[in-house]
């Protein structure tokens, strides 16, 4: 990326993501073991993922279709965003919801606490991301930033 601020941006997704996860682990009761490091891991991977979808876009519709940095720009990247993002989040969750919801019967030992921190992780990192990185993005990406991109006038 261009610019150290907007990476630091994009990692913002894994504290929020992390709440979640310990949220659902308290929630459900269960401690801190390896498998629910793993699906840490894999939710921080998801979170960070979704950050760089919707930061890209911002960055593509400056670039290559000429929007003019503002909040109207950032609230269009946000929303055509949106439906990508909720599809992966959702697609995961119904996925995840067997072993969460059965997760006390033998043999998924192991898969419920990775389940039950990812499904956590993706309800908070789905929900902030839409309300947290937009905000971020706008206030902090700067407009120089973004090479390429003059402030205030459509490039091509």
């Amino acid at each position: 990326f261009p610019s150290h601020r907007i990476v630091l941006q994009i990692f913002n997704a894994l504290p929020t993501a992390f709440v979640g996860g310990v949220a659902a682990l308290v929630l459900t009761q269960q401690t801190l073991t390896v498998a629910s490091l793993v699906g840490f891991i894999s939710l921080g991977g998801i979170a960070v993922r979704n950050g760089i979808l919707l930061v890209t876009h911002y960055v593509h519709l400056m670039r290559e279709e000429g929007e003019v940095f503002s909040s109207a720009m950032v609230l269009r990247g946000s929303l055509e965003r949106l439906a990508p993002v909720l599809m992966t989040a959702l697609t995961a969750s119904i996925g995840l919801l067997p072993l969460v919801i059965d997760g006390h019967k033998p043999g998924r030992e192991i898969l419920y606490p990775v389940a039950t921190v990812i499904l956590g992780g993706l309800v908070t990192s789905t929900f902030c991301e839409f309300l947290i990185h937009p905000g971020l993005f706008w206030r902090f990406s700067g407009r120089p930033q973004v090479p390429g991109v003059l402030p205030g006038a459509p490039n091509r």
